[in-house]
């Protein structure tokens, strides 16, 4: 299944009940543990978020999550948004796929980041990488690149050849070769919930996730 958390329509898998969060990158730092270790960490602002839509039908149930808030949307957005009974202009929607439905959740609730996450859980993080426009074959691909030897002092970040002999004469598909770099769909797994601040509602996770600063992200427990 192609997740694509650009996309409005974008559905996530989620294991039993909802436990997932839509959130924005705050940014990289650092914390110390008691013992005085230095840990990399993530700051992600998690939530809060809103129950949009529930959707349940004979071969799946789905909950639709709202995020972050806009000044423009379509008159389909706000009816959408209104028959949840919310006056919020929310940017973000996603739905996420789970195998049952709490009697806690309906439409109109508000999800807090102390409701899924607390210390210690793993999670996956997914997010749009950082756009890094075009790239030649030893940046995007790590290419060793040509000798600067025999006359060849313009040749050391050349890709070489790419094409075929007569058979099959011609270049494959999916060739690495220079190009648009970044911007595309990263899932890291394997994150650790560091702390939880449910007034701020911050995440603080180990290690590093995807995207730049406030952008969106998709936090699902492992």
């Amino acid at each position: 299944m192609r997740i694509d958390p650009a996309g409005a329509g974008s559905f996530f898998l989620v294991k039993k009940t909802m436990q997932a969060l839509l959130g924005r990158k705050i940014g990289p730092t650092q914390t110390f543990t008691a013992e005085g270790k230095r840990l990399p960490v993530t700051e992600i602002e998690a939530g809060p978020c809103w129950i949009t839509h529930i959707e349940q039908t004979p071969t799946y149930k789905s909950i639709q999550l709202g995020f972050g808030e806009t000044k423009n949307l379509s008159k389909a957005e706000i009816g959408h948004i209104k028959k949840a009974g919310l006056e919020k202009k929310l940017r973000f929607l996603r739905s996420f796929v789970v195998n049952e439905v709490a009697e806690t959740e309906k439409p109109g609730v508000q999800v807090n980041v102390a409701d899924v996450f607390t210390a210690g859980d793993a999670i996956t993080v997914m997010g749009i990488s950082k756009g890094k426009g075009f790239a030649g074959g030893v940046k995007r691909h790590h290419f060793q690149g040509g000798p600067k030897t025999h006359g060849q002092s313009d040749r050391e970040r050349a890709p070489g050849s790419i094409g075929m002999t007569t058979t099959p004469g011609r270049v494959f598909k999916g060739k690495r070769m220079a190009g648009r770099m970044g911007g595309d769909q990263v899932t890291v797994k394997g994150l650790k919930v560091v702390a939880v601040n449910a007034e701020k509602n911050i995440l603080t996770v180990k290690g590093l996730v995807p995207g730049a600063k406030n952008a969106l992200l998709v936090i699902q427990k492992a």
